[in-house]
């Protein structure tokens, strides 16, 4: 499947955060992002959030810039 990625700069949130997490196969990428979404912007784990996620899977690295959601 190759690299794929999440990047928070897509999401509106009060941190403004700039995140973008990588990874080559999706369980890792989904584990990594809900620790970082958890740890910092307080989600829960759960398997609703998860599939909230799946949907912001990328193919290929996070781009240098991004449009940000208003």
């Amino acid at each position: 499947m190759g690299r794929m990625f999440i990047d928070c700069r897509e999401v509106p949130s009060e941190k403004n955060c700039t995140v973008a997490i990588a990874a080559d196969n999706e369980r890792e990428l989904l584990d990594a992002v809900v620790q970082h979404a958890v740890s910092v912007h307080g989600a829960k784990d759960t398997p609703e959030f998860r599939k909230e996620l799946k949907q912001a899977i990328h193919q290929g690295t996070p781009p240098m810039q991004v449009h940000r959601a208003a």
